[in-house]
């Protein structure tokens, strides 16, 4: 009997037995307490770090950050073409770029899981219904088709805020490998400007190789003439020989050192071997300076990629524990179908077979022997260990732009002093010559006095070299023109 009544009377008692029951699973939720669970680790503030001492002996200039192509400060055209290169062929800044892709697309995944999700289907089965089972005569015992449309809705009601703190979490990790995708965009530039300084250092040393042979050549046939009046012994003579096979010597280690530097920077840049034999010898390279932009500690966070990268981790872990807390609590979806369904074809999509149904579903375990609570636990320590990652991580930029600086200042003073060593060692063989040649000296004479000024002349291409290192250095330290990629997705947090 059709009798509205008592359907408004079940749907009221249907209604107030889904509410007892959802506050029962609030009540059981409770008793799986979270109490003495929560993280520990608290970040660093960068001004708090004492650097302030350690840094006042720098040029200051506010606009001293490096500029995103901080390598043309070198005029250096070879060099902006090797980088300029590396950076649009290089395969290891292409992973790093794929795994941003990556990280992205799982963050708009995770978003995607805060929106009820509709599906639809369509099946035809032929099948033969046995004689006893639940469907009835005509079909029972007999091959029929069950013909089935249906679209149907699902939707994980975040009463709890879990979806959108695991599409926080995934939003973090994707902000954080973004960054790291320029982490490695200046890690591949500061190689290659390090290959590049590496050989010019080989050809400058290659110039007093090549100096060195001529000089001992000299010195040999000086040593013929002395041996042929009776002057110096054959010993002589042959030490004379046995000096200029060694500088010779020399000169194909720097020619090997060169040939693989070159392949190192073609490596690096994802080509081919012949590649490297195009590089030409380097220009005499300008602009190594130890110039430091003002506030570096506290703007120094949003400079450096791997501090910026750490930043968004830290967040992503802060993500990951609401997303431990919200499994304490029930887990509500809403489920919904409609579509039409029948035996045989004939009147299938007649207004009769069609089938509608909407429900929800609330879910939590009861007992889970402190799972959720170890996994809260994990997550707390996750962010424990984010955020001491992160301290030093900000220490250890601290530390590399102060040592960059210490060293740019012990260069300075070792330069002056290289100088005058190098033009006393000048002077000092000058005269030994002098003296072998006038045959009041002897060859050891002349030996102990070309040993230090070949080390210095050695010496002073060394640290010619070193300031650019360490200028390369520097903008490393300082974050390498870092501009901070747009975050993914940041219209859906909104």
């Amino acid at each position: 009997m059709n009798n509205p009544g008592l359907r408004q009377q079940e749907r009221g008692t249907h209604g107030r037995a889904l509410a007892a029951g959802l506050a029962v699973l609030l009540i059981l939720a409770g008793c799986a307490s979270t109490h003495g669970l929560k993280p520990t680790a608290s970040m660093t503030s960068a001004d708090k770090l004492a650097a302030n001492d350690s840094l006042a002996g720098g040029n200051l200039d506010s606009s001293a950050w490096p500029e995103k192509d901080w390598w043309k400060r070198f005029n250096d055209p070879q060099l902006n073409q090797l980088i300029d290169e590396a950076l649009a062929g290089s395969p290891s800044l292409k992973v790093a770029l794929a795994r941003a892709q990556e990280a992205a697309s799982l963050a708009e995944e995770a978003d995607a899981a805060r929106s009820p999700r509709v599906d639809s289907s369509v099946s035809a089965t032929r099948e033969r219904f046995p004689a006893g089972g639940l469907i009835p005569p005509p079909y029972a015992g007999g091959w029929n088709t069950l013909d089935q449309l249906q679209a149907t809705l699902s939707w994980d009601i975040d009463f709890w805020g879990k979806n959108r703190a695991a599409f926080e979490q995934a939003l973090g990790q994707a902000r954080a490998t973004a960054v790291d995708a320029e982490a490695a965009r200046l890690a591949l530039s500061v190689d290659i400007a390090h290959a590049y300084v590496q050989l010019m250092r080989a050809f400058l040393q290659l110039d007093v190789a090549q100096a060195t042979v001529d000089q001992r050549e000299s010195v040999l046939a000086l040593t013929r003439d002395r041996n042929a009046a009776g002057i110096d012994s054959r010993l002589e003579l042959k030490q004379a020989e046995a000096a200029v096979y060694a500088a010779r010597e020399q000169v194909e280690q720097l020619n090997e050192t060169i040939a693989l530097t070159r392949n190192q920077i073609v490596a690096l840049m994802g080509q081919g071997p012949d590649r490297g034999l195009a590089i030409a010898r380097p220009a005499a390279m300008t602009g190594a300076d130890a110039t430091l932009p003002s506030r570096v500690p506290s703007q120094l966070l949003g400079r450096r990629p791997d501090i910026v990268a750490q930043r968004w981790r830290v967040e992503a872990a802060r993500s990951a524990i609401h997303v431990a807390q919200t499994q304490f609590y029930p887990d509500v979806n809403l489920s919904a179908f409609v579509g039409f369904q029948s035996l045989g074809t004939s009147s299938f999509l007649s207004l009769g077979n069609r089938e509608i149904g909407v429900g929800p579903a609330v879910s939590l375990p009861l007992f889970d022997a402190g799972q959720r609570r170890a996994n809260l636990a994990a997550a707390d320590a996750r962010y424990d260990e984010a955020v001491e990652q992160y301290n030093q991580t900000l220490a250890d930029a601290l530390r590399e732009v102060v040592d960059q600086l210490r060293s740019f200042s012990s260069l300075s003073r070792q330069r002056v002093e290289q100088q005058q060593a190098l033009a006393a060692s000048h002077d000092a063989y000058d005269l030994a010559m002098l003296r072998y040649r006038e045959g009041v000296g002897n060859y050891l004479q002349v030996l102990s006095a070309e040993a230090p000024l070949l080390e210095q002349e050695s010496l002073e291409v060394n640290l010619r070299t070193r300031a650019l290192d360490l200028s390369i250095n520097l903008v490393r330290a300082l974050g390498g023109g870092l501009e901070e990629p747009s975050a993914p997705l940041a219209s859906a947090t909104q």
